[in-house]
């Protein structure tokens, strides 16, 4: 049961990261004030789309592993992918205009994919019934 219901979030993960990297197509500026940061692009959205893809593809990843019951592969996904919201939190602290509220997005991220990459890791395969 733990094994479903940690697919099933890492599915509304994955899902998530695909929908948040297509803002950064969409609303590029709202994406990025979302994210934490100030950006001035100027009309040049060059970061954004770098940033936005990263996230599809991430997203992408994580679906398609939950998709073809890749257990393992999906709980190392979560797992070392955590250097990604680490990163991108330490990157939002380290602004000077910005507090811990900005960071929790990332910091529930760091949660989510350490907490249910353990789980997924630690889950004994299940043997396939006849």
């Amino acid at each position: 049961m733990t094994t479903k219901i940690s697919y099933a979030i890492a599915f509304l993960l994955g899902f998530g990261m695909v929908f948040l990297g297509s803002r950064f197509f969409w609303s590029p500026e709202a994406a990025t004030a979302g994210y934490g940061i100030r950006f001035n692009a100027q009309g040049d959205y060059s970061f954004h789309y770098i940033k936005g893809i990263r996230d599809i593809f991430s997203g992408l990843v994580i679906c398609a592993f939950v998709l073809l019951n890749e257990r393992r592969a999906l709980g190392l996904t979560l797992l070392t992918g955590t250097i990604i919201p680490l990163a991108d939190m330490l990157i939002v602290l380290g602004k000077s205009y910005n507090s811990m509220f900005q960071a929790l997005p990332h910091i529930t991220a760091i949660a989510i994919c350490t907490v249910f990459g353990i789980i997924l890791l630690a889950a004994k395969p299940q043997s396939k019934k006849l």
